[in-house]
């Protein structure tokens, strides 16, 4: 992608909860992945496109990838429908630069495990209580425009010990009503590509309609964007770049 091209986003969603449960469905009758690129458009982003699980490689083919800059993924009941060769594509993409943003329970896909190299696994209740995202890195671009925190009236809660490796940064952290916290802005770098974890979003609540979480989505998604780096070279290099004083061992 060059800065005159426009940042090509894909929002990928399993799109299972919506057909089968009318709790969800009545938030996203089209899909969370409807409203979540609506959300971004909003925004002021225009070359957004969406994917599911049940299209032909999840909607995930060789061009859709290699003409995505940032990856949206939210998953639930089905990750061990996606395939690992797909996933292991997305992980390749990451690695080479293309940006990757894990909501609600994607932290238990198959890209984000294998990025993260853990077990991914935390707590978890399901009652419908308070969340209050307090903003711990208020200098961080994904926390622009935002305030203090963001509340919630109603999330499932999830909370720590969440098994991930130490973020690189930490932009959010979670309380509930129930006591526990979480972390639920998490950065990563892996190989060239940016990850960014974000909590929110349980299916049966109107949670991406919410124009702060939109916000930070927005705002995650341009943190996320590739940048130039230094090209990545792996392998046996049979030339050195000097003339070396080569002795007969």
């Amino acid at each position: 992608m060059t800065s005159s091209t426009p940042p090509r986003l894909t929002v990928w969603n399993e799109y299972r909860h919506e057909l089968e449960n009318p709790k969800v469905s009545v938030h996203y009758p089209d899909g969370i992945h409807a409203v979540i690129a609506d959300g971004l458009r909003a925004h002021g982003f225009e070359g957004v496109q969406t994917a599911t699980l049940d299209q032909p490689q999840h909607g995930l083919t060789d061009e859709v990838l290699r003409n995505t800059d940032v990856l949206l993924w939210w998953g639930h009941k089905a990750h061990g429908d996606v395939s690992d060769a797909v996933a292991a594509k997305v992980v390749a993409r990451v690695l080479d630069g293309m940006g990757l943003i894990v909501l609600h329970s994607g932290h238990f896909s198959k890209p984000f495990k294998a990025l993260m190299g853990t077990g991914c696994d935390l707590k978890w209740r399901e009652v419908g209580e308070k969340e209050r995202l307090w903003v711990v890195n208020p200098a961080h671009a994904i926390a622009r425009g935002v305030g203090e925190f963001i509340e919630l009236e109603h999330e499932e809660m999830y909370g720590e010990h969440f098994d991930i490796p130490a973020p690189d940064e930490l932009v959010f952290v979670s309380w509930f009503a129930g006591g526990e916290v979480f972390r639920s802005g998490c950065t990563f770098t892996r190989g060239s590509g940016k990850i960014f974890y974000f909590r929110p979003g349980h299916e049966t609540f109107p949670t991406y309609h919410n124009p702060e979480i939109q916000r930070v989505i927005a705002n995650a998604a341009r943190w996320a964007m590739p940048t130039a780096s230094a090209p990545r070279s792996f392998g046996h290099r049979p030339e050195p770049l000097e003339k070396l004083p080569l002795e007969k061992l």
